[in-house]
C-alpha cells in the first residue's frame, strides 16, 4: 500500500485517497483477513486444473481403462469433453445466479454441484454413471465462475489486478495436486487407484470453504440491491480498518452508487441483449470472445492435451521421461504465470499479451522448423531440442493467457454485464477448447507435424488483433473503466469529486461552529 497520489499504476483521483500506511498489507490486520478470504477464492480455479490432469492421469492407469472398458476414439473424446460441456452450457445459468442470487451465494451452490459430481464418480458402479459424473462436475465449474467476479469487486483497489489475475495461476496447483495424487495410487490393485483421485477433486474446493463463508458479499452487489449502508459497512471494514469517516471508503461508495445510477438513467439493465446494445459494450464482447478463443486457439491445446503425441513425434517415448517432462512443464506453468500475474500492473495488460504472442509465435516456429527436420533425418539431437522450445512457449503463454483470462474480462465489463461478461468469454473459451479435444487429436494423426501450420497462423491473428484492439487498462478503478469503452459520458470521476468536495466543505463548517 503506498501514500497519497504515490501510486504509479492508479488513477490520480483512486491514489489521492488511498491512506498513508507505512506497514505492508500482511502487517495490517484488515487487509491481511481480506486478502486471506481471497486467497481461498482464488482456489476455485484450480477445479479446472485438476479434472483435466486427472482425465490424463486416470487414461494411464489399467485399473481405470478396465472399468471403464478401454474408451478410444471419439468415444474417450466425449468423455473428456463433457466437464467442458456442462461448464459451457450452465455459464448463463451461473451468471443469472450471481446477479440475482448474489456472487457469494453463487459460489456455495456450485458447492452442491460438486459434491453430487465428486459422489457420483467416486461411488460410480459402471461406466455409465462415471460418465455422468463429468457432466456434474462441469456445471460446478459454471456456478464457481462466480469467485472471480467476487474476488474483482472487493478486492482492496491496489491489490485488485494482482488477485484478479493470480486466480487462474492456481489452475496449476490442481493440475500438480491431481498428477501427483494419480502417481500415488498407481499401484492399488483395486478400483481405489482411480477413485481416490477422483474424490481429491473436492479436496481444494474443501479447503476454500471457510473463507468462502466468512467472506462478504460484493458490495457493488448490495449497493445495486439498495443495500448501501451494508455495502458500505463491508468498505469500512475491509478497505479502512475500521475508519468510518475513510476518504477511501467515501471516494468507492461515490464511485460505485454514480456508476449504478448511470447505468440504470441509460436503461440498462442486466440482460443478454444488453451486451451489444451499444457500441461500448459491442467492443467489450469482441474482448470477452476474442480472448476466450485465442487463449486455446493459439497451439497450446496440441502441446496440454496431447503433449505424449508430440514426443513421439519427436522420438521420445519413454514413459518415464515423458512423465518427467509433463511434470516439470506443469510446475514451469505454476511459476511462470504467477510471474506474469506479478507483472501486469508493472508492464500492463496490453504489453503483456503483446509479448506473450511474439513469444509463442517465435517459439511455435522453432518447434515446427525442428519437428519438420526430425521427420526428415531422424537425428535425436534435433528432436531434443523441441523440448526447450516448449518449455519457451509454455513461458510465453503463461505471462499473460493464464492470468487474464478472467481478469480481463471481469474488469472491462460494467457491473450489470460483468457476470454474463465473464460467462460469454468462458462459453468462447470452453467452445475453442471442445474443438481442441475432438478436431486436434484427429488432425494430428493425419497430418503430424505440419498441423503446426495452422496455429503458425492463427499466432499472427491474435498478434494482430492485440496490437490494433485491445487496450490498456491498468491503473483504472473498476468503474473509471466505463472511459475507455462508453467515452467521457461514462465518466463518473469528475461527480465523485465534486461530492468529496462538498463532503470537505461541509466538515469545514462543522468544524467551525463547534470552534
Amino acid at each position: 500500500m503506498t501514500g497519497k497520489g504515490s501510486d504509479p499504476v492508479l488513477s490520480t483521483g483512486l491514489a489521492s485517497v488511498l491512506p498513508v500506511n507505512p506497514k505492508p498489507w500482511w502487517k495490517t490486520p484488515h487487509l491481511l483477513t481480506l486478502n486471506g478470504y481471497i486467497a481461498c477464492l482464488v482456489l476455485f480455479s484450480s477445479t479446472v486444473g485438476y479434472d483435466i490432469s486427472l482425465m490424463n492421469g486416470l487414461q494411464s492407469l489399467d485399473q481405470w481403462q478396465l472399468f471403464m472398458h478401454r474408451p478410444t476414439g471419439a468415444w474417450l473424446g466425449f468423455i473428456n469433453a463433457l466437464q467442458s460441456l456442462g461448464s459451457m452450457l450452465f455459464q448463463p445459468v451461473g451468471a443469472w445466479s450471481a446477479n440475482r442470487l448474489g456472487r457469494k451465494r453463487t459460489v456455495l451452490i456450485g458447492y452442491i454441484w460438486l459434491a453430487l459430481g465428486v459422489g457420483l464418480q467416486v461411488g460410480a458402479p459402471n461406466a455409465n454413471m462415471f460418465v455422468a459424473s463429468r457432466m456434474f462436475v462441469g456445471i460446478a465449474g459454471a456456478w464457481f465462475q462466480a469467485a472471480v467476479i467476487l474476488v474483482t469487486e472487493i478486492a482492496y483497489p491496489s491489490h485488485r489486478s494482482l488477485v484478479t489475475a493470480i486466480y487462474m495461476c492456481q489452475y496449476y496447483v490442481g493440475s500438480l495436486l491431481s498428477a501427483w495424487v494419480a502417481f500415488g495410487t498407481r499401484n492399488l490393485a483395486s478400483d481405489w487407484a482411480w477413485r481416490i483421485p477422483s474424490l481429491m477433486q473436492i479436496a481444494l474446493p474443501l479447503v476454500a470453504l471457510p473463507g468462502t463463508l466468512l467472506i462478504p458479499e460484493s458490495p457493488r452487489w448490495l449497493t445495486r440491491q439498495k443495500r448501501v449502508k451494508e455495502a458500505r459497512d463491508i468498505l469500512v471494514r475491509f478497505h479502512a480498518g475500521g475508519d468510518e469517516g475513510s476518504e477511501l471508503v467515501a471516494f468507492e461508495m461515490d464511485e460505485i452508487t454514480q456508476s449504478i445510477m448511470l447505468e440504470q438513467s441509460a436503461n440498462a439493465e442486466s440482460r443478454w441483449v444488453d451486451c451489444v446494445k451499444t457500441p461500448g459494450n459491442r467492443y467489450r464482447l469482441f474482448l470477452s470472445v476474442s480472448l476466450g478463443f485465442f487463449a486455446q486457439w493459439n497451439g497450446g491445446g496440441v502441446v496440454s492435451y496431447y503433449l505424449t503425441m508430440i514426443l513421439d513425434t519427436i522420438g521420445i517415448t519413454s514413459v518415464t521421461e515423458q512423465t518427467l517432462i509433463n511434470g516439470f512443464l506443469q510446475l514451469w506453468n505454476l511459476i511462470m504465470s504467477v510471474v506474469g500475474a506479478c507483472l501486469v500492473d508493472r508492464a500492463g495488460r496490453r504489453a503483456l499479451f503483446l509479448a506473450s504472442t511474439i513469444i509463442m509465435l517465435i517459439s511455435y516456429i522453432m518447434i515446427t522448423a525442428l519437428s519438420g527436420s526430425f521427420n526428415t533425418t531422424g537425428t535425436a539431437a534435433v528432436g531434443t531440442a523441441v523440448i526447450p522450445f516448449l518449455f519457451i512457449y509454455y513461458a510465453g503463454y503463461d505471462i499473460a493467457f493464464t492470468p487474464l483470462i478472467l481478469a480481463y474480462p471481469a474488469e472491462i465489463w460494467t457491473f450489470s454485464l460483468r457476470a454474463k461478461g465473464v460467462a460469454i468469454s468462458q462459453m468462447a473459451n470452453y467452445g475453442a477448447l471442445l474443438f481442441n479435444q475432438f478436431i486436434n487429436p484427429i488432425a494430428f494423426e493425419a497430418i503430424s507435424w505440419k498441423y503446426y501450420f495452422v496455429f503458425l497462423v492463427v499466432l499472427l491473428v491474435v498478434l494482430v488483433t492485440v496490437y490494433y484492439y485491445y487496450p490498456e487498462t491498468h491503473g483504472y478503478s473498476l468503474e473509471e473503466m466505463a472511459v475507455i469503452f462508453d467515452g467521457e459520458l461514462a465518466r463518473v470521476t469528475d461527480a465523485v469529486s465534486v461530492n468529496m468536495e462538498r463532503r470537505e466543505k461541509r466538515v469545514g463548517v462543522e468544524h467551525a461552529e463547534k470552534v
